[in-house]
C-alpha cells in the first residue's frame, strides 16, 4: 500500500489584523516581474489564518500553513510567531 503524503504550503507574512476571535489577517508580499517592462513590482495578498490561542498581535511576523477550509475565507493555520511586534 502506498501512502499519499501531502505537501503543505507554508508562507510567512505580517499580521495586519487580530480583531476577530481565533483568526488573524496576514499580509503576504511577493515580488513579480512586469511582463512587458521587466520592472519588479511588489504585490500583496491578505490571507486569513486560524490562531487557536489568540496569541498574535498586529505587526507580528508569522508563519502559516495550509489546512482544510475552516470557513469561507479561512484555510490556513498559524504555525509559529517568528518575530513579535512588542519586542
Amino acid at each position: 500500500m502506498s501512502e499519499k503524503i501531502e505537501q503543505l504550503r507554508t508562507i510567512s507574512g505580517r499580521v495586519v489584523s487580530n480583531k476577530m476571535d481565533k483568526t488573524v489577517a496576514v499580509l503576504v508580499e511577493r515580488v513579480v516581474k512586469h511582463p512587458v517592462y521587466g520592472k519588479y513590482i511588489r504585490r500583496s495578498t491578505k490571507l486569513l489564518a486560524h490562531d487557536e490561542e489568540n496569541k498574535c498581535q498586529e505587526g507580528d511576523l508569522v508563519t502559516i500553513s495550509s489546512c482544510r477550509p475552516m470557513s469561507r475565507r479561512k484555510s490556513f493555520r498559524l504555525v509559529e510567531i517568528i518575530d513579535s511586534a512588542n519586542r
